[in-house]
């Protein structure tokens, strides 16, 4: 299977959730070939929640696994880790009171 690049997959994200009227912003802009790619769930309600692509070899496809999930300055802490280490990352916020964010969506996962 072919995979799409970083720099495409994260364009088509924000506007499939621009579409859907799901306010969305790049937080940290990676690498646009090969950068890895978080996604923090805002719920507006002080907490929040962060996925990244993984690989789920029994059904062998790509997934988004949900990495942590609590108040939003902790979830902005672990990012700001993963940022230092990783020069490359993307880094996407949605926000969103109902919890969507159009990852487990048919092209999201790429």
């Amino acid at each position: 299977m072919a995979r799409l690049n970083s720099g495409f997959w994260i364009q088509s994200y924000l506007h499939r959730l621009q579409l859907a009227e799901i306010p969305a912003f790049v937080v940290a802009k990676g690498d646009p070939e090969s950068g890895a790619v978080l996604v923090k769930l805002n719920l507006l309600d002080g907490t929040a929640r962060l996925y990244q692509r993984s690989y789920d070899l029994l059904a062998d496809k790509r997934i988004w696994m949900k990495i942590e999930e609590g108040e939003d300055a902790r979830i902005d802490e672990q990012l700001g880790r993963h940022s230092r280490r990783d020069p490359d990352l993307w880094i996407v916020e949605v926000e969103d009171r109902a919890g969507r964010s159009l990852l487990d969506e048919h092209g999201l996962s790429e």
